[in-house]
């Protein structure tokens, strides 16, 4: 059947987190992220066995290819990033966030606001 590619949810979520400090995690399946027929938490402060059960949760496949996007979640990280489900016609992956840096004019110690002309 061309566009079904089967991926393993539990496989997938232990790639994207291998070499990350997980604080928690929420995992859906549904129409988006609010709706969802199921749903997998990791609460922080998550024991061996509750990370456990958390992964046998999702040892299941699902269809990554293009069509309707069927996972969503986030998981955060204790060094304040976190990674979130993106898609693009249905093709699914995780995407690992960080804020950007705060840029220097925004950063100064300063009581004056002021508007700038952007130049290019």
């Amino acid at each position: 059947m061309k566009g079904v590619i089967m991926v393993n949810a539990k496989k997938e979520f232990l790639e994207e987190v291998k070499s990350k400090d997980v604080l928690c995690a929420k995992i859906t399946i549904g129409r988006d992220y609010y709706n969802c027929l199921r749903c997998y938490i990791l609460r922080s402060g998550y024991s061996e066995t509750e990370i456990n059960q958390f992964l046998q949760l999702l040892d299941f496949e699902y269809d990554n290819g293009y069509g309707n996007q069927e996972l969503y979640g986030h998981i955060w990280y204790k060094n304040g990033t976190w990674s979130e489900r993106s898609e693009y016609d249905g093709s699914e992956w995780w995407e690992h966030k960080s804020c950007p840096p705060v840029p220097e004019e925004c950063s100064q110690l300063q009581n004056d606001s002021k508007e700038e002309t952007c130049t290019e």
